[in-house]
């Protein structure tokens, strides 16, 4: 039996493999996955061996460290048990590199599909990663070069958040829920921006009124943090004199889709008493139904720019764990928003000037400096050029089947 394995750590890798399941299972209905991943990835028909760790940061993984031996020894055993064709590794490299040593010991055929941040620390794991791996498919354009100078046979892919934005921005979605009310067939303006009015609706929101999306990321960590930090957000915009003058806004926080909202009830009933919708695993539609949002850094600071959201992005460490990140983290910006336009396009704002007052004061400058909101919307388009006729996971699928000899 065709078999590979998808070992993933974290929910926006999950998302990618499980969207990578799905092509597999595509191309090759009889093929057998496993792997370690979540509630998405099950659904794609991989066999979970363990659930994947929600840490995030210094603090929360030694947390965690039961629960990820734990897991790595599942993984260790069910490769050698099941000797997978091919061994897929979506980022999580302190985990990975590790699942990687055991593999290359018994031939098993590894791909790295989504890099660790090499480019912004720890340099010196490409040669390492180079040592272990077959074949490298990365996300992001810069990166291909990288791992070509390190000999590894490497190739953008494109990124698959982008994709995913596209496949459910369609009628006809298949991964949509079926409780979930169909949307209209999105017309592109002049900017490259969705229709937003039909959107809107689709979400129970009123078609005639702005729309302010939060974005507080999906790991307890950031949620703890930042929702607090929205609920202020939403208070201060609505008694600001100037920004009373614009307009009637209306407020949406999008919740990831695994997040148990018991957790957040406190905060989640006071941002429902100030008038923000909650809806859950909506964030893309919601982003694209916004005329503008606060995002915190991620991987969705690159969905909000391909759906050509003017955007302010935001972000809280614990104290230890950023101030170490400065030593150790070799880039002048966070969100992937600067980070591929070499600029800053979209201002950030990290631990304490991640305030409701500075948020404000940059979300008024969205709204008021029309040259500064139409350069943003400029430096977008040309972001996104890269990644225009990408597939990640129908390439990621070819490549799988390339390695393993697969006929299809």
């Amino acid at each position: 039996m065709n078999t590979v394995m998808i070992v993933t750590g974290e929910s926006s890798g999950e998302l990618y493999g499980s969207l990578l399941a799905k092509e597999l299972k595509s191309k090759w209905p009889g093929v057998h996955i496993m792997g370690v991943g979540g509630e998405r990835m099950s659904k794609a028909g991989v066999e979970i061996i363990s659930r994947f760790s929600s840490a995030f940061g210094l603090i929360e993984a030694f947390s965690a460290y039961r629960e990820v031996k734990d897991t790595f020894k599942k993984t260790a055993d069910a490769i050698k048990k099941f000797r997978p064709d091919v061994l897929v590794l979506i980022d999580y490299p302190d985990f990975n590199l590790k699942v990687a040593k055991i593999a290359k010991s018994l031939g098993i055929n590894i791909l790295y599909y989504v890099s660790p941040q090499v480019w912004a620390w720890r340099k010196g794991r490409v040669k390492k990663i180079a040592g272990l791996i077959d074949r490298m498919a990365v996300i992001l354009p810069f990166e291909e070069e990288i791992y070509k100078k390190a000999g590894v046979t490497c190739e953008f892919v494109g990124h698959p958040i982008i994709e995913e934005t596209e496949a459910i921005l369609q009628t006809t979605n298949p991964h949509l829920p079926p409780d979930n009310p169909p949307i209209p067939p999105l017309e592109k303006g002049d900017k490259g921006g969705f229709e937003k009015g039909g959107i809107k609706s689709a979400l129970g929101l009123n078609p005639d009124k702005p729309l302010l999306s939060l974005l507080p990321g999906s790991r307890p960590s950031e949620l703890k943090r930042l929702l607090p930090l929205m609920t202020d957000v939403v208070r201060v915009f609505k008694n600001d004199p100037e920004i009373a003058f614009t307009g009637d806004y209306q407020f949406c926080i999008p919740l990831a889709p695994n997040i148990d909202e018991r957790e957040y009830k406190h905060y989640l009933e006071f941002l429902r008493k100030e008038g923000v919708h909650i809806k859950k695993g909506e964030s893309v539609r919601v982003l694209a139904a916004s005329d503008m949002a606060v995002v915190a850094s991620g991987t969705v600071t690159l969905q909000a720019a391909y759906l050509n959201v003017p955007m302010v992005v935001v972000y809280k460490l614990s104290p230890l764990t950023f101030n170490l990140g400065k030593i150790i983290v070799d880039v002048k910006y966070i969100s992937l928003v600067n980070i591929l336009s070499g600029r800053e396009v979209v201002v950030e704002l990290l631990q304490d000037r991640a305030n409701a007052r500075d948020i404000i004061r940059e979300i008024k400058r969205i709204i008021f400096d029309i040259e500064y909101k139409n350069k943003m919307l400029d430096y977008y388009r040309v972001l996104k050029e890269p990644f225009s006729g990408k597939n990640p996971s129908k390439r990621g699928a070819e490549i799988i089947g390339e390695m393993a000899g697969w006929k299809q």
